[in-house]
């Protein structure tokens, strides 16, 4: 049997009507085009920006350290002196408003210099990652941990700054890595301070006038030695940073001579 006719189109009513505003449908305003997708951010470069802040950061840890252990051996000098006369009391008083001054900003820059290079550390690690190919060699919870955890602190941060070194040299992932000599007296000078700092807490808790005394010492070592490990940080960091690539310089045209037009 032939298939039945389709049934007859209505007649054209005009548009659609609604009784509400319709909700559906494009929105009243131009066609733009879609906003491009924004790049991956560069290591390298938040590198570079938190090298600014850590440089100076340490720098100021290392003068007010050296500031802290004079201020610690004039403590010192003026416990000896005591023994066999009295003191001036303004002396002593500038005495200990030096040594609870530095010995209160010193601490505190510490800090902040030790939070930035824990972040320039993440950076530049991941920078020299992907400027060899490779992937980290750890995470970045796992560096972090290596950072702060008592015991691991000694052997994970110049393992973790090695193997930046390492890889910015361009040498081969599978070739343990073999550290320079500053980064040796680095990781030296950062051991010995955690150890001593160590010492020195369980020593505070010890009484005596000869155990205060032998106290103040130590306080002065351990500024000493702080100041030398940042000053050092401040140098190596720079170096590392200046391995995983030289900074692009932006280059501006500026016009000398405009010709006269005829």
């Amino acid at each position: 049997m032939p298939a039945p006719p389709p049934p007859p189109r209505a007649p054209y009513a005009g548009p659609p009507r609604y009784r509400f505003l319709p909700r559906w449908g494009f929105p009243a305003q131009a066609w733009v085009d879609p906003e491009p997708a924004e790049p991956p951010p560069d290591p390298l470069r938040a590198a570079r920006t938190l090298l600014n802040t850590l440089v100076p950061l340490l720098w100021a840890t290392a003068v007010v350290a050296v500031v802290a252990a004079g201020a610690e051996i004039w403590r010192y000098v003026l416990l000896l002196a005591s023994r066999d006369r009295a003191l001036s009391a303004t002396v002593v008083a500038v005495s200990d408003a030096l040594v609870n001054t530095a010995g209160t900003v010193a601490p505190v820059l510490a800090l902040l210099a030790g939070l930035v290079l824990v972040a320039w550390t993440l950076r530049a690690g991941a920078a020299a990652a992907e400027g060899a190919g490779v992937a980290p060699s750890r995470s970045a919870r796992a560096t972090v941990v290596g950072w702060v955890l008592p015991g691991l602190n000694l052997a994970v941060p110049g393992s973790v700054l090695a193997e930046i070194e390492h890889t910015a040299w361009g040498r081969p992932a599978g070739v343990r890595p073999r550290p320079s000599r500053l980064l040796l007296v680095w990781w030296l000078l950062w051991a010995a301070g955690v150890v001593l700092g160590v010492v020195v807490l369980l020593w505070s808790l010890r009484t005596g006038v000869q155990a205060l005394a032998d106290g103040v010492l130590l306080h002065a070592v351990l500024d000493l030695l702080a100041a030398a490990t940042a000053g050092v940080t401040a140098v190596l960091v720079v170096r590392l940073t200046a391995l995983l690539g030289p900074a692009r310089r932006t280059r501006r045209e500026v016009v000398v001579r405009v010709g006269a037009t005829a």
